[in-house]
């Protein structure tokens, strides 16, 4: 059972780290590397999104791998960060739109809060639920 989750998680690890490389190949390689409008350009952001696709598919087995225990805690950290996010993207972007902040709506903020807001809920759910 361990030997199962371990690979698991090193599939994950594996697709996330890739998803994450070819993130930066598609942001930074029409910069830096070729211009922006060469085809490069255009399969580095369909490699992106076939990893991230594949990201997806290592996270759901390894979430199916886990015991109920488990899944509620998950399941409960993401209801919550979905519900964030879509109150907290939608009101930040309907800010920039009326002008009411200074800057643009920068995507990587979501992101962010994203990530802070499952950080904690799982933090307290495996509190609560410990």
């Amino acid at each position: 059972m361990k030997e199962e989750r371990k690979k698991r998680i090193t599939q994950l690890a594996i697709w996330t780290w890739t998803w994450v490389a070819t993130l930066a190949l598609a942001t930074f390689g029409p910069e830096f590397i070729w211009t922006a409008d060469s085809p490069l350009t255009s399969v580095s952001i369909i490699l992106n999104f076939l990893n991230g696709a594949l990201m997806i598919w290592a996270n759901r087995n390894l979430y199916n791998h886990y015991d109920e225990l488990e899944r509620k805690i998950h399941l409960e950290a993401m209801a919550l960060t979905l519900g964030v996010a879509v109150i907290v993207g939608l009101t930040y972007s309907l800010l920039d739109q009326k002008n009411i902040i200074q800057s643009d709506a920068e995507i990587g903020v979501l992101v962010g809060i994203i990530g802070i807001t499952y950080g904690v809920a799982m933090g307290i759910n495996t509190k609560r639920y410990s």
